[in-house]
């Protein structure tokens, strides 16, 4: 890691727009203000320079589960993401037994104190029936707000966000518990109705958990969470942008009620997620991953996604056609935000870190820095 480096060249993607021919700064592992005479430059002409991105939802990756790998494994999954530009990243459990989660929390929380975890994200057990997608039945239960109490406890402080079914006995007042501990309450895996739905954001969610999945369809006179939570301004909507969970057409849904400013991307990815296909175990459930599309071997539910943000975005710029200042607002400054860490990550901006992803023209990873360190070093003919 050189101590500075200038970045010149490039568009670079700035809060304020794309600056052509742009530069960024390095000094140590912070972005800097001014250029220091000698500073060695690095010529990123015909590439983009954007920050690195931020994942609030994945379960894994490069053959290892955030649920239930060791820290070798937890840290190799961290490793595979980061080097497809994801330089902060939310740990995200599955469903599974009460003391095992909380077990879990307290094992993940130590690597969230040493700076390789953003934050820890629970999804289930709180969670329907109904629409459990890649979850346990057995193993589901209804939101007591004790019970939910348990998990953030065990996480100490480094819970970030829980995924519930609001509908559920004891829905409401645990998002009311959430709030008042700063932890995301987010809709998900949910049968609610338009007005439960509604009920719930009043009473202080804030996230959509994988808008359009695992929840009722949209209906014209059943409307359903999907209109509660596209149409309200304090809910952040989760995209997974695969081309699997969702058609086009309902992500243009999604950018053109909500706003690029309440999109997150997500990867809601699982241990496959850049190793390949096969035989895996999401929590306890087997699952069976074929041409990079993951389905439960019983019943053949999506179970999570291959997905790496680097695809997310590279599809989003090329299929989707949408600014790529959009995407990076989706993609980093949102979910930054939205896990208070703005301040640090998610734009390039003097004192942050320099996190950034260098992208070709066509959208294709070429080099990812963490912290000014290159994960993976731009190779320029």
């Amino acid at each position: 890691m050189a101590d500075r480096m200038v970045l010149t060249g490039a568009r670079v993607v700035l809060p304020t727009g794309i600056v052509e021919n742009g530069r960024v700064i390095v000094e140590r592992a912070k972005i800097s203000g001014a250029v220091v005479a000698g500073t060695p430059a690095v010529d990123l002409t015909g590439h983009w320079v954007v920050p690195g991105f931020v994942d609030i939802h994945n379960h894994g990756g490069g053959g290892a589960s955030f649920t239930s790998g060791s820290t070798e494994d937890v840290l190799r999954g961290v490793r595979t993401h980061r080097e497809h530009g994801t330089t902060t990243l939310v740990a995200s459990t599955v469903t599974g037994e009460m003391d095992f989660l909380a077990h879990r929390a307290g094992f993940l929380s130590e690597l969230v104190e040493q700076g390789e975890l953003a934050g820890i994200h629970f999804e289930g057990p709180f969670i329907s029936p109904c629409r459990k997608g890649a979850h346990s039945e057995e193993l589901l239960r209804d939101p007591d707000p004790a019970e939910v109490r348990k998990l953030i406890d065990a996480a100490r402080g480094t819970a970030k966000m829980v995924t519930l079914a609001t509908e559920l006995p004891g829905g409401i007042d645990s998002v009311r518990l959430l709030a008042e501990h700063g932890v995301i309450a987010a809709i998900g895996h949910t049968d609610a109705t338009y007005e439960q739905t509604v009920e719930a954001i009043d009473a202080g969610a804030t996230v959509a958990t994988h808008l359009f999945n695992a929840m009722p369809a949209l209906g014209h006179r059943a409307p359903g969470p999907i209109a509660a939570l596209l149409e309200d301004e304090r809910i952040t909507v989760e995209l997974i942008n695969d081309g699997t969970h969702l058609h086009p057409a309902a992500l243009e849904l999604a950018f053109h009620r909500a706003g690029a400013a309440r999109v997150a991307f997500i990867t809601d990815a699982m241990d496959a997620a850049g190793f390949g296909d096969g035989r895996y175990q999401l929590g306890p459930l087997a699952v069976e991953v074929k041409d990079g599309v993951a389905r439960l071997v019983d019943g053949g539910s999506i179970a999570g996604s291959t997905l790496t943000l680097d695809t997310a975005f590279q599809r989003a710029a090329t299929v989707d056609r949408l600014p790529v200042e959009d995407i990076v607002q989706a993609i980093s400054a949102n979910p930054a935000k939205l896990l208070g860490l703005y301040d640090r990550v998610g734009s390039l901006e003097p004192g942050k870190d320099a996190d950034l992803v260098v992208l070709d023209a066509a959208f294709t990873l070429k080099g990812v820095m963490r912290k000014g360190e290159w994960l993976i070093e731009p190779q320029l003919s």
